[in-house]
């Protein structure tokens, strides 16, 4: 089974930093190792960034959410195209399944970063799962959304 894992749209990243966003965003110079969900990578020092507020796609749900997230202030080159993001394996994450309703499926798991893949894998592979957004164990702020590619 093969899937897909997206960053944020080009629409939402524009949104944010857009000269008046939508949602709450603060512009910050990042310390290192902050997340970024435009390009799947961490931040390395002194990169100029913003933590904004973000609602993950989901079919409208009581599950929906927003949370913080941070990204580039200006355009990167985006995610490097690999199949799960470089810098993050090793990370714990939550693997939050959902279904076609949008409602939080029971295929999620969590799993402790040695073999991320395997781990996506086997939730987007349950019958009923539609997605997983990947979520970081400590905080639950939102990485990424994988799809499977049928």
């Amino acid at each position: 089974m093969s899937y897909s894992i997206h960053a944020l749209s080009d629409d939402v990243l524009f949104q944010m930093r857009s000269p008046r966003p939508a949602l709450p965003v603060e512009p910050i110079t990042a310390e290192g190792g902050e997340p970024l969900r435009c390009c799947l990578r961490d931040a390395t020092a002194g990169e100029r960034c913003l933590l904004a507020g973000y609602e993950p796609p989901l079919p409208d749900s009581p599950y929906a959410e927003r949370g913080a997230v941070f990204v580039h202030a200006e355009p990167c080159d985006g995610p490097d195209g690999s199949a799960y993001p470089i810098e993050w394996i090793g990370r714990p994450q939550a693997l939050r399944a959902y279904d076609a309703r949008g409602w939080i499926h029971p295929a999620t798991r969590t799993h402790d970063g040695t073999d991320p893949v395997a781990a996506l894998t086997a939730v987007l592979s349950v019958p009923g799962v539609k997605l997983v957004h990947s979520r970081n164990v400590a905080y639950g702020c939102y990485m990424f959304t994988a799809t499977r590619v049928d």
